[in-house]
């Protein structure tokens, strides 16, 4: 312990506390850092659902795609499921695909909190989001670290509401296409995880991380999943093949989640953006130190 807390003191020596700046337009709210862009968040002004955009590592290297060709409903980093059998994941013509749509929204320089209203085609209210996401701030970061919290309610009049849908279903987030193929990831399990289709695969996990190119350079994304989340450690979902994608699930294709009035589900997870290729042990030691600073009590 007093190494661990000896190499922090020297790294936040070599690291100080970033300062961020915040600028919001009608759409979006966009996160710097001196000249660097950190993170893009898309508000409002998009039918289906509100999104992290853009994330970058501390040298500034975006990693995420928004929108492919491929998948159209794929955002960046993104967080859905189906509830009470609609899909808020995909935004396909012709199905029964839900909206969150803003209720409001509060932002500061270390980031935002969103309360949402997940609807289905008709109009009916489903489910209630409380959504906050932070920027961490602290001296001794090697990394953009994030923490994404959710809160999830049934709507009034539903007194039950049942979450699933596919098993990738959760927060997940989609890569620039340099990773497609080639991405590695590695868990803090050390696991080789349960084969689903393909390369897709999903392993029980504190953590799981990718790393691949950008511009000739590795980059680093770890996804952390709170000991304080149902289902802990959550299963994660990893492919590389015909592309790169990363998400944190609560298993629910497999055993489908019921959300009763007045018994929120809270959800809390990290994302860690690195400019290199880090071993598992100095991913742990970011996960360690990620939970001392999120918010969120261990249980």
């Amino acid at each position: 312990m007093k190494r661990l807390i000896g190499l922090l003191a020297l790294c936040a020596i070599v690291n100080p506390a970033r300062a961020f700046e915040v600028a919001q337009d009608a759409s979006n709210l966009t996160f710097s850092a001196g000249s660097l862009p950190v993170l893009s968040y898309r508000h409002s002004g998009y039918p289906f659902k509100p999104y992290v955009a853009q994330l970058c590592t501390p040298a500034g290297v975006a990693v995420l795609r928004d929108s492919p060709s491929d998948h159209k409903h794929h955002h960046g980093l993104m967080f859905a499921v189906e509830a009470a059998g609609v899909d808020f994941w995909g935004e396909f013509p012709g199905r029964a695909c839900g909206q969150q749509r803003q209720q409001k929204l509060e932002s500061s320089a270390t980031g935002l909190t969103q309360t949402l209203d997940w609807a289905g085609t008709n109009g009916v209210s489903i489910l209630h989001e409380e959504r906050r996401i932070k920027l961490h701030a602290e001296p001794g970061l090697p990394a953009t670290l994030v923490t994404w919290q959710t809160t999830l309610a049934a709507a009034p009049g539903q007194p039950t509401v049942t979450l699933g849908g596919h098993h990738y279903y959760g927060l997940g987030a989609r890569f620039v296409n340099s990773l497609d193929k080639v991405a590695k990831f590695q868990n803090a399990a050390g696991a080789a995880g349960e084969i689903v289709r393909g390369d897709e695969r999903l392993t029980a996990a504190r953590w799981c991380a990718v790393t691949g190119p950008v511009d000739g350079k590795p980059i680093t994304c770890a996804l952390f999943d709170h000991p304080a989340n149902p289902r802990h450690p959550n299963r994660m979902f990893t492919m590389a093949q015909p592309f790169a994608y990363l998400s944190a699930t609560l298993n629910l294709w497999k055993a489908p989640f019921a959300l009763k009035a007045g018994q929120p589900l809270r959800l809390c997870y990290g994302i860690a953006l690195c400019d290199g290729a880090p071993a598992a042990a100095e991913i742990e030691k970011l996960y360690q130190l990620w939970l001392t600073n999120c918010g969120v009590p261990a249980p």
